[in-house]
């Protein structure tokens, strides 16, 4: 039996230790609460996980994406028309588009404009929204999940990505592209066809701009300005297996130490570089990949549950010291006052208990259940 497989059977009896029928916590001495920071934010999170660490005490998917549709579903093959003109279009190998990027129709950010603020009296500043917000659909099939896509869909996403977010870097008004996918409607999903959405934006927004300060921080703690936070991150969780949900060569995905969210996972490519539209193609094709079994392993301990996939790489125009990543994150629970309030969130189940889950559901061949309503959106 190997290493992975022995720590693996060592974590499922742990579990089995802590859990009872009922889904209360036995075998556990003193406070099993514990406060976790994390580095890449410098915030911290509760990791409370007495009180519930069974798959069916999470929500899944209640709420249809689209409540009541009043005509042609805009991004469907032969309803082309119904959106702006394609600002890309890629092709399968059979023939017929694969992925189509178009102009969203009510962009939040839109039109050139630098941001310089007016200000409204003693207080209040405002100014035009510019950039670009674009809608990247994913395939012709009006239903559909990122963990059913098969290889060739996958890289062809991620190659539209890449080339949008080099489009993007060389607008002068966009200093960050956020690059997104919601699933159902609990994550904000408001169309069911499948697509993702990426929005440049004329600011670096302040999640992004905490972690470039977690980079700095933590290089600066070890007196080594080249050493990365992630590229530690993933030596040590290798090195622990803990919380490693899938490894291969190109990319890793972690339950983090810190994860705010039950079953939030971390994907993280072994190649450093902070943009994502600068690193190797195969890397991306990889990452790509990897991010599809994370979501497959979701599916299988969660069933349909809604999510949110979120890009962060690195500002257009700046020259700073990061490594892109991307964060899965389950939308098994909702913010209360306490999490609103103070900004610490609460996951009530721990990520080492997460990952016994996660890759248990390794083992369970065929497609992931899709539930009635499968459309990703935005």
């Amino acid at each position: 039996m190997g290493r992975r497989a022995v720590r693996r059977r060592q974590r499922r009896a742990r579990l089995a230790l802590r859990t009872s029928t009922s889904g209360t916590v036995t075998g556990v001495t003193g406070p099993s609460n514990e406060l976790r920071r994390n580095p890449l934010t410098g915030r911290w999170v509760t990791i409370a996980s007495g009180r519930a660490i069974r798959p069916q005490d999470f929500a899944t998917r209640t709420l249809a994406v689209e409540a009541e549709r009043t005509g042609p579903c805009p991004f469907c093959p032969g309803n082309e028309e119904l959106t702006p003109p394609a600002l890309a279009t890629y092709e399968g190998s059979t023939g017929g588009w694969l992925v189509r990027v178009v102009p969203n129709r009510y962009p939040a950010f839109d039109g050139d404009g630098t941001m310089r603020p007016a200000v409204d009296g003693v207080l209040h500043q405002a100014v035009h929204a510019a950039g670009r917000h674009e809608v990247l659909v994913i395939g012709p099939e009006h239903e559909g999940d990122l963990a059913l896509l098969d290889d060739e869909r996958i890289d062809v996403v991620a190659t539209a990505i890449r080339e949008r977010l080099v489009a993007h870097a060389a607008l002068p008004q966009v200093a960050y592209t956020q690059a997104i996918v919601n699933f159902g409607r609990e994550a904000g999903a408001s169309l069911e066809h499948p697509h993702a959405q990426l929005l440049g934006i004329p600011f670096v927004p302040l999640e992004i701009d905490d972690e470039l300060v977690g980079f700095r921080r933590f290089a600066s703690a070890r007196h080594d300005p080249a050493v990365c936070l992630l590229c530690t991150t993933l030596s040590v969780e290798l090195a622990a297996d803990q919380r490693v949900v899938e490894a291969d060569d190109d990319a890793v995905a972690v339950a983090p130490y810190w994860s705010g969210a039950p079953y939030e996972m971390l994907v993280v490519p072994r190649v450093h570089d902070p943009r994502l539209h600068t690193a190797p193609v195969a890397s991306l094709r990889g990452v790509g990949r990897l991010l599809r079994t994370a979501i497959h392993r979701l599916h299988r301990v969660l069933g349909d549950v809604a999510y949110n996939v979120v890009i962060h790489t690195a500002p257009h125009h700046h020259d700073v010291h990061y490594h892109w990543h991307i964060h899965l994150l389950p939308r098994t629970s909702t913010l209360a006052g306490f999490e609103q309030g103070t900004g610490v969130l609460i996951n009530t189940m721990s990520p080492e208990d997460a990952t016994v889950q996660l890759t248990d559901a390794a083992r369970v061949g065929g497609p992931p259940p899709s539930g009635r309503r499968t459309g990703v959106a935005g």
